[in-house]
């Protein structure tokens, strides 16, 4: 008659007995696995063991061959009887043989395996040399013959190797072998550990379930009395008045809220109570749609995460909030929403987007004052270039009134002078054009611009400060670089101020060549790069990091803003402006334009002449 078990203490027992059997299968599968991976590593050892005695008994196979070759061609060599070229078990096959044998039993071994090639080798050319020697024996020197048979001694030399290399093998092997031996009865061990393991893990997970029950039961009750503590928490918090809260149905009533919420909006609670406090009145009319969007939320999946919106206050202005709400039961009617008054925070975001507008138009006004200074710095380069073609206009004009006064009049040349008169003052226009482009205030302005063409311009605006102060202007402009996305008059102010720098550095210094190259090319990661190199004293590497700090300077005069307000520009251009040494001598100031709006078609062709 079986003992009668409670079904209590059957379910008290079941899981631990689960669990148990869980991990002696996962042990016994374990053990399995240890033992058909003992077995196999065994077989492994053995075989290993009894394929190094193999090659070890060829290659003793093939010393002893090539020892009775080796005597049998010497006996021949000294008493020239043919005799001893009679096969007698030796011969040049059975050491050929011998030798694929040992390259077929190496052949898995890549160090033996090389050494067995190189012996094949070096087996058939000492062959063949002494067969050479024995053909010609009667009629050569027999002592440089028998040198010649001594040189078998680089055969046994590479035998010798491999026969060291495999009883090395066979000693780690026979080391392994051993070692599964002692692993055997380790695993045997194991085998009765997790059989009395299994026994004693069985009572224990019976113990232990009896306790994490009783653990169990005691988390219960503490969970209790911390779900209380939270309730009281949370009723704190309502009426502590820190956010506003409010109790609600899907029509749109306030059905309850505390007081932070009324003081928020300015009313009390009579107006509360007559329903003048509703989500529909307290609701600006672009959020109604806000609103629908909610309620199908609350619809769909009973919560909306917190938004922002606006309410009315009593007085009419509006209150900034951000509000999120849940149903108290799913497909109920009734639900809550917690309010956060964002009125500090939009203030603060108003300031913030004040302060940013402030800094912009400053560093407007910098980058103006910055041009004009670049500009009055080359007053006297512009009026002599503004003046070229004026003169040019004036002297052409002079000629054509003088053709007008001979007869007959030649129509022809008059036109001719007459259209130089036109280039010239178009020319003059141009350079006054791109002055006043420079120095204008204007908003800044996005536009596709071709930075080679743009470079060109300031170029020639800079060409007579450049002669005037000895310096040769080079350029290396690309072809085919794609348009990029700029303001053209922030980015000619910053090569401008570069070039100038530039020019400034290289006429204080000694009577060398002044050499300035302004350069284009792609980036790696694409866009534009464009380099301005120049040959003068170059870089102190102390102040060096902090040229792009505002009101740093190293000139006299300078209001240190100038590569600041470059900097700011090629970063608001979401690129890189840096500076390198130049070598042997000289600095490299550089900068990259990223293509922001796609890549656009190709310039025109770029290149530049030399200056």
């Amino acid at each position: 008659m079986p003992f009668p078990v409670s079904h209590r203490f059957s379910r008290w027992l079941a899981r631990p007995l689960i669990l148990g059997g869980a991990v002696a299968l996962m042990l016994v599968a374990a053990s399995g696995f240890l033992g058909v991976r003992y077995w196999h590593e065994r077989q492994a050892a053995s075989d290993a063991v009894e394929h190094s005695h193999q090659v070890l008994d060829t290659l003793d196979r093939l010393r002893a061959t090539i020892a009775d070759l080796e005597i049998e061609r010497r006996e021949y060599l000294l008493t020239l009887d043919p005799a001893y070229l009679k096969p007698y078990g030796i011969s040049d096959e059975s050491v050929r043989r011998e030798d694929e044998a040992l390259q077929s039993l190496v052949a898995n071994d890549p160090l033996q395996s090389l050494r067995a090639a190189h012996l094949a080798l070096t087996v058939a050319a000492k062959l063949r040399e002494i067969d050479d020697i024995v053909q010609t024996a009667r009629t050569s020197r027999v002592d440089p013959a028998l040198a010649m048979i001594g040189t078998m001694g680089e055969i046994r030399s590479q035998i010798d190797q491999m026969v060291d290399h495999e009883r090395f093998l066979l000693a780690n092997w026979e080391t392994r072998a051993d070692a599964l031996e002692q692993s055997k009865t380790r695993l045997i061990a194991l085998a009765v550990v997790i059989v009395i393991g299994f026994a004693a893990a069985s009572l224990a997970l019976a113990r232990l379930e009896a306790r994490r029950r009783l653990k169990a039961a005691e988390e219960n009750v503490q969970l209790h009395s911390d779900l209380e503590e939270r309730e009281k928490k949370i009723r704190r918090l309502v009426e502590a008045n820190i956010i506003g809260m409010i109790i609600w149905d899907l029509e749109g009533r306030f059905l309850e809220t505390n007081d932070a919420f009324l003081r928020m909006t300015g009313y009390d609670r009579e107006d509360l109570a007559s329903g003048r406090v509703n989500r529909t009145d307290l609701t600006p009319a672009e959020w109604l749609d806000r609103d629908t969007q909610t309620l199908a939320e609350l619809n769909t999946i009973g919560t909306v995460q917190p938004f922002e919106k606006e309410f009315f206050r009593k007085d009419g202005s509006r209150l900034p909030v951000l509000i999120g709400g849940a149903l108290f039961e799913p497909n109920g009617n009734q639900g809550v929403s917690f309010v956060l008054d964002l009125t500090e925070r939009k203030r603060a975001e108003a300031e913030a987007r004040e302060s940013e507008r402030r800094y912009r138009e400053t560093l407007m006004e910098l980058a103006h004052t910055n041009r004009v200074t670049a500009m009055g710095q080359l007053t006297a380069s512009i009026a002599h270039e503004v003046n070229q073609p004026i003169t040019a206009a004036v002297i052409n004009a002079e000629a054509a009134l003088r053709w007008l006064g001979i007869e007959p009049l030649n129509l022809e040349k008059i036109r001719e002078v007459l259209g130089l008169v036109v280039e010239d003052g178009t020319r003059a226009g141009n350079i006054i054009g791109g002055i006043r482009a420079l120095i204008r205030k204007v908003p800044p302005r996005q536009t596709c611009l071709d930075i080679n063409e743009a470079i060109r311009e300031v170029i020639a605006l800079t060409h007579g400060e450049a002669v005037r102060t000895g310096v040769s202007v080079r350029t290396d402009l690309a072809d085919g670089l794609p348009l990029i996305y700029g303001d053209r008059v922030q980015l000619q102010q910053v090569i401008m101020n570069l070039v100038i720098n530039a020019i400034e550095a290289m006429s204080g210094g000694a009577e060398t060549s002044r050499d300035l190259l302004v350069s284009t090319r792609r980036a790696e990661a694409g866009g534009v790069h464009v380099a301005v190199r120049d040959s003068g004293p170059g870089l102190d590497p102390a102040s060096s990091d902090h040229l792009f700090k505002a009101f740093y300077t190293t000139k006299s005069g300078g209001m240190g803003m100038g590569l600041a307000i470059c900097r700011s520009i090629i970063e608001a251009h979401e690129g890189q402006l840096c500076v390198t040494a130049n070598e042997p001598r000289g600095a490299v100031f550089h900068f990259t334009l990223p293509l922001q709006r796609g890549e656009a078609l190709p310039a025109g062709r770029a290149a530049m002449p030399a200056e």
